[in-house]
């Protein structure tokens, strides 16, 4: 397989970056880094994502490869999360992109409201 181009407006490269690039996926991949959880933890951790977001999220990224569900049959029946390897390959990137934005919100914010010092 060959490698994907990113400025290429038909490339399918496009869909993996939308994908990856959506917060939602970021804060799943970051939290099942820790191990698999269940849909409730999820929600709690992430915080602020709606039940029908994160079940589209999840699914998506199921669809993806990124994760698995797994389901176990007791009743009432118990569901878990676990990112596959190529969704744990995402973490590294996904946690520099993390703390870029948590060390430079400030800055940003403050460039949003016009507050920031022009010569800083």
């Amino acid at each position: 397989m060959t490698k994907g181009n990113a400025f290429d407006p038909n490339c399918p490269t496009r869909l993996v970056l939308d994908r990856i690039g959506d917060k939602w996926t970021v804060l799943v991949v970051l939290n099942l880094c820790q191990g698999p959880m269940r849909f409730t933890q999820l929600k709690d951790q992430i915080g602020g994502v709606t039940p029908k977001v994160l079940t589209q999220t999840l699914r998506a990224m199921a669809r993806d490869g990124l994760l698995t569900r797994h389901v176990f049959a007791e009743v009432p029946p118990r569901v878990e999360y676990e990112l596959t390897e190529l969704g744990h390959s995402l973490r590294a990137p996904i946690q520099a992109i993390t703390d870029w934005a948590e060390e430079h919100v400030l800055q940003v914010m403050a460039s949003r409201t016009g507050t920031l010092d022009q010569d800083e």
